[in-house]
């Protein structure tokens, strides 16, 4: 078995919130999620499933279109 690190990034959040002319503090505010957390997500760094859940709902998207998972 080997021991492969999975790492997220949100490079289709980044473009969904371009292609719907969203800052990322359109995106806080209409989330409430904190600033650390969008900081977090920045440097692709993981964040509370409950969060993206909240960014899927208020987005009407699917979690695919907002992460990606790299191997």
């Amino acid at each position: 078995m080997t021991n492969s690190r999975v790492s997220i990034n949100y490079k289709p959040l980044w473009k969904l919130l371009i292609d719907r002319e969203m800052s990322k503090t359109d995106l806080r505010e209409k989330t409430s999620i904190a600033r650390s957390t969008i900081m977090k997500m920045t440097n692709n760094e993981y964040v509370a499933l409950d969060v993206l859940v909240r960014i899927c709902v208020a987005l009407d998207c699917k979690l695919d279109d907002i992460i990606e998972i790299e191997k």
